[in-house]
């Protein structure tokens, strides 16, 4: 496929074929299952690619069905891939997840050592028109997958804001892809540092910072070097600190009540797609967090990682609706 102008957003990671079973249970008893995609960084791409922005994908597939896969669901979502490498030596990785009850946060389990996005390095993002981007996405999983990974974490968000684009990260926390739960800390909050808005869950801030309030969270990343900070309470809402032109705020919004939850994985992606879009769409942090906490509860009221992300008129029409209760 070719493709005329260069990315204004660009994401980067794994994204990986999803076995969603069928049935619940123990997936050593799953008979039948259905395949989607999975990941956090192509759930926040796709997401804003709904919207109608022009989100570039750059990672690594393998030369196999599972390859072919992703790239044909993601071109479909409207996605730029021309990053998107095929690797003839690792295969794609796989991850299989149960279905749960009653709101439940599903089992996963995944088959993706040695794949190819896990060989990705500093020299995949060569051909990346960095002055071009209004803006990069960036999470804690590319870090923990290997060296080259950490390596190129650390070029795109440095790349981007040499050249002026805005820098968002969510730590999106898997401690049994690190050797240690330190090293985890250490390597996010750094790349945290670095960035312009942070978006962590509770526990996440908990975990990664030894503080236990949203105010206190939020300040340690303020302090770091962040411009902002937008916390995910889960059904309680989104807390919000940061500094716009020059002064401090720090707020909350509540949760928006949902009839069912459905499937709680890529509800923080959901609000990730919610706060980025809004403030590239110039709305106040408010409008963002909003937006943010709106958009996660549509995320859980429906199977799959992001099939409940909306496209732009459907989200009009759901800010319509909150705006007016």
């Amino acid at each position: 496929m070719t493709y005329a102008s260069s990315p204004e957003i660009l994401a980067f990671g794994e994204a990986m074929n999803l076995f969603m079973a069928d049935t619940p249970g123990d997936l050593a008893e799953v008979a039948h299952f259905q395949r989607r995609i999975a990941g956090a960084d192509t759930n926040v791409a796709i997401g804003l690619a709904r919207l109608g922005f022009h989100v570039g994908w750059l990672s690594r597939v393998g030369n196999d069905s599972f390859g072919r896969f992703l790239r044909h669901t993601l071109e479909t979502e409207g996605l730029d891939c021309r990053h998107l490498r095929t690797d003839d030596d690792h295969a794609t990785g796989l991850v299989f997840k149960e279905r749960a009850l009653e709101g439940a946060d599903p089992h996963v389990e995944y088959r993706r050592q040695g794949s190819a996005a896990s060989q990705l390095s500093p020299a995949d993002a060569d051909d990346v028109d960095f002055p071009a981007l209004r803006h990069l996405h960036a999470t804690g999983i590319p870090p923990a997958l290997s060296p080259g990974c950490h390596e190129l974490s650390r070029h795109l968000l440095g790349e981007a804001r040499r050249h002026g684009a805005s820098l968002s990260f969510d730590p999106n926390l898997r401690p049994s892809l690190w050797s240690s739960e330190r090293e985890m800390r250490e390597t996010l909050n750094d790349l945290a540092a670095h960035t312009d808005w942070v978006m962590p869950g509770l526990a996440e801030g908990q975990l990664l910072t030894g503080q236990e309030t949203p105010h206190d969270i939020a300040g340690f990343y303020l302090d770091q070097g962040a411009e902002a900070v937008f916390l995910k309470l889960g059904p309680e809402g989104g807390y919000y600190r940061g500094r716009l032109d020059g002064e401090e705020q720090a707020f909350s919004v509540p949760g928006v009540p949902v009839a069912e939850v459905v499937d709680t994985v890529g509800a923080g992606d959901g609000f990730a797609v919610g706060v980025i879009s809004a403030l590239l769409d110039g709305g106040s942090p408010h409008r963002a967090l909003q937006r943010g906490c709106l958009i996660g509860a549509e995320a859980v009221q429906v199977s799959g990682d992001m099939e409940g992300l909306p496209h732009r008129d459907t989200l009009e029409r759901l800010e319509d609706a909150h705006t007016g209760q």
